[in-house]
């Protein structure tokens, strides 16, 4: 059965103290940037699609099923991505550029891209992969901004539906 969406709520932050600054602690993107991982936009996602040495990863679980998923995307539920790496490393081994993504791309997508990027770095066998990258907002971002979406059963999506 499929869960609701999730959706992201604005938090309030607690009320920092005058006489005390708070330190500022790196955006999300500067810490992923420093353990080998980066973000792109949807827009940016936009302009990769189409060229044959990007792969997009969604590690979305039941959700893929419910809410539509971006053509041509390879599914990897995060619930066993762990125990894939190896058939997921061979199914993208010519590939120069993975963009991983979840429902929000803030634990699941994150987490299997740098998952999937320590796998590699210790791995022995050979892969093109130069870079491995997390979409911003996730699908539900992806969706939410006009992108074509694909509501096949193929596994895997052939990316030829819209």
């Amino acid at each position: 059965m499929c869960k609701p969406r999730q959706t992201k709520r604005g938090q309030e932050s607690p009320p920092s103290s005058p006489a005390r600054p708070r330190p500022r602690s790196p955006r999300r993107s500067e810490t992923m940037a420093r353990k080998g991982v980066s973000y792109v936009t949807a827009a940016q996602l936009v302009s990769m699609v189409r060229d044959p040495r990007v792969a997009i990863i969604d590690v979305r679980d039941e959700e893929r099923i419910c809410d539509a998923h971006i053509a041509g995307s390879h599914h990897y539920a995060s619930d066993g991505f762990a125990d894939r790496l190896p058939e997921i490393a061979e199914a993208t081994r010519a590939k120069e550029t993975l963009v991983f993504h979840c429902a929000l791309s803030q634990v699941r997508g994150p987490s299997c891209a740098r998952m999937f990027l320590d796998y590699l770095s210790e791995a022995k066998e050979e892969s093109a992969v130069k870079s491995i990258t997390v979409l911003e907002r996730g699908f539900n971002g992806w969706e939410l901004s006009g992108r074509a979406v694909c509501r096949c059963k193929d596994a895997p999506c052939k990316g030829v539906c819209s």
